[in-house]
């Protein structure tokens, strides 16, 4: 596949993305009004609450098994040295480039969390579908690809609504006095701090989208359960049918939110030019080239399964934009929604070029 027609796919899904976007920011303009602040406020807790659970839940339902989890266990662990080195490169850039103290929970999160979702499920098929693909037979490479992509999504899901804690004590950090009242000191202390860390943990395991990826992993798993749901003869296929059409809401609408904030960040965001422009690097630099030495490393160690399209999907994790729940959160705490739309803008529209550009390194590094 030559370099352009692999920028033409890889550019497809950023260009979805720019034009609905395009679209939010038009339905939010004063000739519009269609989507202002309460409007989006509300439609972003739809969001968290109803869209991405039946998304994780239907994907992971219909395409995730048990062997699959089993021989794909490097995938976790890939997911989360992308979020671990992300996350420390931008505390380095917190700590360098000194932002405002509301934004450095954003940055962290930018430079950390993947777009691991829709862009994984519309570029690896495509790639399967073209002419010449290096992953062999069209069709079973789609099935294959799209099963990957949707575990990445779950696993990528999981890890990013586990990074909200952090923005969320950002928020606290700067908004409320802090509290001079005395502390508990020795044992008591200690206990303190292991009742709060298992209280958070509960917490994200009773986020909605959280459940619903635990969800769809049991009835994925469990053959009896995915019999019942999955399948043209499956007695209740029509509840995994209206799972699915509110998980299909899902991407559209965090497009059209980011658009509608988009144009409220365009004209009073005062972020810094070298924060995007460290975002960028961090992503479409550094990162990368992370993920080849750690998928080169895990396949000579023997972690890696011999499919070249699982290696694939593997280091195009590391050459993901951020990820667009990152819009939700930012909105559902009412804190840096315009520089997050800016810093959406520009490392989007640099994906466009590093995403195609890094692919086609990745296919020549396996074939």
């Amino acid at each position: 596949m030559g370099f352009w027609r692999l920028f033409e796919v890889a550019s497809m899904p950023i260009l979805q993305v720019l034009l609905i976007s395009l679209l939010g920011a038009f339905l939010a303009t004063d000739y519009c009004k269609l989507l202002p602040e309460d409007t989006r406020r509300s439609l972003n807790r739809l969001v968290f609450v109803v869209f991405t659970p039946s998304l994780m839940f239907a994907s992971l339902a219909r395409t995730v098994t048990f062997q699959d989890i089993i021989s794909w266990w490097f995938m976790p662990v890939n997911i989360g040295l992308t979020f671990l080195v992300g996350g420390v490169l931008g505390w380095v850039m917190v700590k360098i480039l000194k932002p405002k103290p509301y934004l450095e929970g954003l940055i962290i999160a930018m430079c950390s969390s993947g777009n691991l979702g829709n862009l994984v499920l519309i570029v690896v098929p495509a790639i399967c579908n073209e002419d010449g693909s290096p992953f062999g037979d069209s069709n079973v490479c789609r099935t294959v690809g799209l099963s990957y992509a949707s575990f990445s999504m779950a696993l990528g899901g999981f890890y990013i609504w586990t990074i909200r804690e952090s923005e969320e004590e950002v928020a606290i950090v700067v908004n409320i006095p802090q509290d001079n009242s005395p502390k508990p000191k020795g044992n008591a202390s200690i206990w303190v701090k292991v009742a709060g860390f298992l209280y958070t943990i509960l917490e994200e395991l009773m986020a909605p989208p959280t459940l619903g990826a635990i969800s769809g992993f049991i009835f994925g798993t469990i053959v009896w359960l995915r019999n019942l749901i999955i399948g043209p003869g499956a007695p209740l296929r029509v509840i995994q049918d209206s799972v699915k059409l509110l998980g299909d809401a899902t991407i559209p609408c965090i497009m059209l939110i980011l658009g509608a904030n988009l144009i409220q960040g365009l004209r009073s965001s005062t972020i810094k030019p070298m924060v995007i422009v460290g975002a960028v690097c961090v992503r479409f630099v550094i990162l990368p080239v992370v993920g080849i030495c750690v998928v080169k490393a895990a396949g000579d160690l023997g972690f890696l399964p011999s499919d070249p399209l699982f290696r694939f999907v593997l280091m195009v994790q590391f050459t993901l934009p951020p990820a667009m729940n990152i819009g939700t959160m930012t909105q559902l705490f009412n804190m840096g929604q315009d520089e997050c739309s800016v810093l959406f803008l520009w490392t989007y529209l640099a994906c466009a070029l590093a995403l195609t550009s890094w692919s086609t390194v990745y296919l020549w590094i396996l074939t």
